[in-house]
């Protein structure tokens, strides 16, 4: 059986290789977001490459998985928030600090490398200082991103409701949800401003009222704002509002509020690679 000959200079599909300009670019990127991040009160963590806890986050199918010495299941990093969370208030035990960033990279099976720079506020589920963060940081850099605001309980609400699987909103199957044919929800996957928020207020169900409420007029000093009421966040800790920086079919950022073992919190995460790849196509 013919095998595909690979070179000792070849690397893995799904790496990174950073290299003159562009490894110049991603040091600037990275220093400029720190420098930003620590004039605003955080302080940095680099947290392990190996995580017990991963399941908790990402979808088992997801994590790069093997034993350690006593046959233990642990993953490569696939996600920061929950070590960042767990160590800073459990091993840590720092009070004082509530702020923390890193920049550290993360990695998805089978064997994608995704780097990242990350900040999570504890104590304070407000998105609003995330979201103007990430703006600084790419304003510095002449990015316009569309900033998606949503709410991971209206498609949760909504589940139970009609008794839809989550994995609807998961995948992004619109065609299942507009299948339905109910007037509020066709009103609310399409909505575009805070009338039209208002106008689904008035016929959707009950339990919907308040997560709707809690979108309106979010970041309105943005003027490159949409709303996504039906987006979900593959991300597990995710609850409540979430938000997305989108440029050029992109996404540069993410973020939202979250609780972890009762830590109520919020926190972001910036795509270093797609930012990067945004700023080296200008």
């Amino acid at each position: 059986m013919d095998t595909q000959k690979i070179y000792e200079h070849d690397i893995p599909d799904g790496s990174k290789l950073y290299f003159g300009s562009s490894a110049k670019l991603k040091r600037q990127i990275e220093s400029k977001a720190a420098d930003i991040l620590e004039s605003s009160g955080f302080s940095e963590i680099i947290t392990p490459y190996f995580s017990h806890h991963q399941r908790v986050s990402v979808k088992p199918e997801n994590l790069i998985r093997f034993g350690d010495k006593q046959n233990l299941e642990i993953a490569l990093r696939s996600d920061s928030t929950i070590d960042v969370v767990r160590i800073a208030t459990k091993r840590l035990k720092d009070s004082n600090t509530k702020r923390w960033f890193y920049i550290q990279p993360v990695f998805k099976y089978p064997n994608s490398e995704i780097y990242q720079i990350g900040a999570e506020i504890l104590g304070d589920s407000s998105i609003m200082p995330c979201i103007d963060i990430v703006s600084q940081i790419f304003k510095e850099f002449g990015i316009e991103a569309h900033l998606q605001i949503s709410n991971i309980q209206i498609p949760k609400i909504i589940c139970q409701l009609l008794n839809l699987p989550i994995s609807v909103f998961e995948n992004g199957r619109l065609e299942v949800i507009l299948g339905l044919d109910l007037p509020w929800l066709n009103r609310l996957a399409n909505i575009k401003s805070d009338a039209d928020i208002d106008s689904v207020i008035a016929i959707a169900p009950s339990e919907l009222k308040e997560p709707l409420n809690s979108i309106k007029g979010l970041a309105s000093n943005y003027e490159k704002r949409i709303y996504a009421p039906l987006y979900y966040s593959k991300m597990r800790y995710y609850d409540k509002l979430f938000f997305r920086f989108l440029c050029d079919n992109s996404i540069l950022s993410s973020g939202g509020s979250y609780e972890i073992d009762g830590n109520i919190s919020a926190g972001f995460a910036i795509f270093s690679d797609a930012v990067i790849e945004n700023l080296r196509s200008k």
